[in-house]
């Protein structure tokens, strides 16, 4: 059976607003695995001082348990959305998105942020700002490009995206850049409209002496109903390390004008055993 595009893209061929899939795939971007040696930069915030402690400790060190640890921790904070997959944003409307996600490290509690915004600057081109940040820790600011490859009509589109800016570890500020290819689908299914975004990224951050890889999927439900489910599954390679993932199941709550509230519950390969809390504000305009 062929499957129609979701009735929430627009006509023109590539540019869509989505009413809900703007910041589909979002939050796993994997962090550097080894870091440059410099660990001088001043240890904040009491609630993860023991945690970041054992991480500079282990860092010093040098050995390769520390190494691990360090690219464990990484991982796990340094969520980089991974935009709108292969949609752009209709020419002249903007889109944000701001996150924030509890969780438990070594018996300590903390969280990190991320602010994402993107506007539809042509008819082919959409821009954007990508910034994440782990109090005291690590963090990131990108500015990106998405532009059209190709459209399928009702078999998909693909969409490619380059992202440049910088990224800090412990203070520590270095150059990163990053690619994706897009794959987004919309579907017809028994509970409604919906979409499948696949997302494919090489990332490069200065300082580091590996690239990471990452593959992620996000699909969801986008119809009349006030709440619709949404799932993600993230995977980040680094060379030498196992593979990494983030599963995180959400809702999508229906909310006045033009804002979409996302409530989600985490869980990570590299903290085995806890979930992780995410709150997100869509708005669309």
């Amino acid at each position: 059976m062929v499957l129609p595009d979701p009735p929430f893209c627009c006509a023109t061929v590539m540019t869509c607003p989505m009413r809900r899939l703007s910041h589909a795939a979002s939050q796993h971007s994997a962090r550097p695995p080894v870091h440059n040696g410099k660990t001088t930069a001043t240890l904040r915030h009491n609630r993860t001082n023991q945690s970041l402690t054992k991480l500079r400790e282990a860092c010093d060190g040098g050995c390769g348990m520390g190494r691990l640890l360090i690219a464990l921790w990484i991982c796990m904070t340094a969520a980089c959305p991974a935009a709108a997959g292969a949609w752009l944003r209709e020419k002249g409307h903007g889109f944000t998105s701001a996150s924030v996600t509890l969780y438990r490290f070594q018996g300590a509690y903390d969280y990190k942020t991320t602010a994402y915004a993107e506007w539809g600057m042509a008819e082919r081109l959409t821009l954007g700002i990508d910034i994440n940040e782990q109090p005291g820790l690590a963090g990131h600011a990108l500015i990106f490009a998405r532009y059209p490859l190709w459209d399928l009509g009702t078999k998909g589109r693909f969409a490619a995206e380059l992202g440049l800016g910088a990224h800090h570890w412990l203070g520590d500020w270095a150059p990163m850049g990053k690619l994706t290819l897009s794959y987004g689908k919309g579907l017809e299914t028994r509970w409604g409209n919906g979409w499948l975004a696949v997302d494919t990224g090489w990332e490069r951050r200065s300082g580091t002496k590996t690239n990471i890889f990452k593959l992620d999927m996000t699909a969801g439900l986008s119809t009349a109903r006030r709440i619709d489910p949404m799932l993600q599954v993230e995977t980040a390679y680094v060379p030498g390390h196992p593979l990494f993932w983030t599963i995180t199941p959400s809702l999508l709550i229906e909310g006045s004008k033009g804002r979409t509230w996302v409530l989600g519950l985490e869980r990570k390969s590299d903290l085995p055993g806890s979930l992780n809390i995410k709150f997100s504000l869509w708005r669309e305009f």
